[in-house]
């Protein structure tokens, strides 16, 4: 398999740990959406990342597409999200919360690196629901008493919240406080210290501005 994408993208980084958890080898490509578009585009139309290329020349062009055929490829034992009923629910209303709050850290990255003058409504308005987003995934993170959000495993909830909260304090370092987040700081540095995030990191450079 062929897993495109920069690693300081949340979302490339979420599938390239799940595919290292599951045991999964595969080939990274680095390709930039920007740099390395024209390449990307013969495996996906949309010139985006994370794409994952199968061993059949099949691709899967989105991250929550990645991990549920992930997912099914591992069975029911060891999927890390459930199959059906609330726990399954809860746990993608966590990922979703998780990437939505990376898509606005993403957005507000362009928005420095490709507006010369930033359009504050814009601004303003990322920067609300990125703090709405962070202020309700501590309050997850306070209610769990477990190693991991659901249990003794570690599951995709987990993996979206570490990586997007990493991207996050990197590109916006403002905008998290530790000490205001103390939960969300510890279950990132417990994920963080697992051997599988460890060897798959890309420190983000924010663009100057």
């Amino acid at each position: 398999m062929m897993l495109i994408g920069q690693y300081d993208s949340p979302f490339v980084r979420r599938v390239a740990i799940a595919l290292r958890l599951y045991g999964s080898k595969f080939e990274h490509k680095p390709w930039s959406t920007f740099g390395d578009a024209e390449l990307i585009a013969p495996y996906n139309p949309l010139r985006r990342v994370p794409t994952l290329v199968l061993d059949d020349g099949a691709a899967l062009i989105d991250s929550a597409m990645i991990l549920d055929w992930l997912d099914e490829t591992a069975g029911p034992e060891r999927a890390m999200l459930p199959l059906k009923g609330v726990e399954r629910r809860h746990q993608l209303w966590l990922c979703a919360l998780a990437t939505g709050l990376g898509d606005k850290s993403v957005s507000l990255v362009y928005e420095s690196a490709l507006r010369r003058e930033q359009l504050k409504l814009w601004v303003d308005r990322c920067e609300a629901q990125i703090t709405g987003a962070l202020d309700a995934l501590e309050k997850e993170c306070a209610a769990i008493k477990m190693p991991y959000l659901f249990g003794e495993r570690i599951g995709h909830a987990d993996i979206a919240v570490a990586c997007v909260l990493r991207f996050t304090r990197e590109a916006h370092s403002r905008l998290f406080d530790g000490t205001r987040y103390p939960s969300l700081k510890a279950h990132a540095a417990r994920c963080e210290a697992l051997p599988a995030f460890a060897e798959i990191v890309q420190p983000l450079i924010p663009p100057k501005g």
